[in-house]
């Protein structure tokens, strides 16, 4: 079975483009993986005292442990801000003929 092939400057097909619903929706999951960290990143700054156990490896432990919780929730879905992405985006490509521009 072959790929089909679209002409050269032509949006390529959704199924072609990484599995239709699939692209858009990592992609929104992505970036509110993203703003979850940061929104962890600014909580772990708000501390009141000195962490006398604190370390380089800690901090570096920390880090990643909320980069994988913040993953997790994204994949969730409940905060909605990858649910509001997904949303705008499909609109766009609804209305601008097929192109994200």
């Amino acid at each position: 079975m072959t790929t089909p092939i679209s002409p050269i400057g032509s949006t390529p097909a959704p199924a072609a483009a990484g599995g239709g619903d699939g692209g858009l929706r990592k992609a929104a999951e992505a970036f509110e993986a993203v703003i979850l960290r940061q929104l962890m990143a600014s909580m772990r700054q708000a501390k009141l005292g000195e962490d006398i156990f604190g370390s380089s490896a800690t901090d570096n432990f920390r880090e990643m442990a909320d980069a994988k919780t913040a993953d997790s929730i994204a994949a969730m879905r409940q905060f909605g801000i990858a649910d509001m992405v997904e949303r705008q985006f499909r609109s766009q490509l609804g209305a601008g003929g097929g192109g994200v521009q």
